[in-house]
């Protein structure tokens, strides 16, 4: 995932490439890059969108980085349609 902080609105931008070759979810958040404030608006967000609960998800990695790898814990049966679905929105 790439963070935007401090966006003007808050939202999923698209799926584009990094640098690096990988496949990153753009994402803006209003909330500033301090103090972990970002996060977890970025957690919300997401939380929002796949409809699952805030606190089964966390940044795993990239915690002061605006590139973030996220964890949602729960059921893979029931977690991978729903990200699909939410993927093919941004899309």
């Amino acid at each position: 995932m790439r963070l935007q902080p401090k966006a003007s609105r808050a939202g999923f931008d698209r799926v584009a490439r990094d640098a690096d070759g990988n496949l990153r979810v753009c994402a803006r958040v209003n909330a500033p890059a301090e103090g972990g404030k970002a996060n977890r608006a970025l957690i919300k967000l997401i939380a929002a969108a796949v409809r699952v609960p805030a606190s089964r998800i966390s940044v795993a990695a990239g915690q002061k980085d605006r590139r973030k790898t996220v964890m949602i814990e729960g059921d893979t049966a029931e977690l991978i349609p729903r990200l699909e679905r939410w993927l093919e929105e941004i899309e």
